[in-house]
């Protein structure tokens, strides 16, 4: 059984269409390097050119933001689902 990681709508133009793609992985970094090498277009929404997740690139691990886990380093097993969340910024001025 692999880790589910769920794709926000906004970037599934670079994933072939998909909403779900499964991985096996065994953490967090690992599933998002893997998504960037199947998925080119992908890694320069995610990434820096440092290598870096960008800041406004949001990862939960079941719900849990991986910011207050062990970040990419954080172990996944089988059955796990990853949300990629990217920052939404912007509106009206008061």
């Amino acid at each position: 059984m692999a880790v589910k990681v769920s794709i926000p709508s906004p970037l599934q133009q670079y994933t072939e269409s998909k909403d779900t793609i499964d991985l096996e992985v065994a953490t967090v970094g690992e599933a998002l390097a893997e998504l960037s090498s199947r998925y080119e277009g992908l890694r320069r929404h995610l990434f820096t050119d440092a290598g870096k997740l960008r800041t406004f690139v949001n990862v939960y691990l079941n719900d849990e933001d991986i910011r207050f886990l062990q970040r990419e380093a954080t172990p996944v097993k089988a059955g796990d689902e990853l949300s990629i969340v990217p920052t939404i910024a912007g509106g009206l001025a008061a």
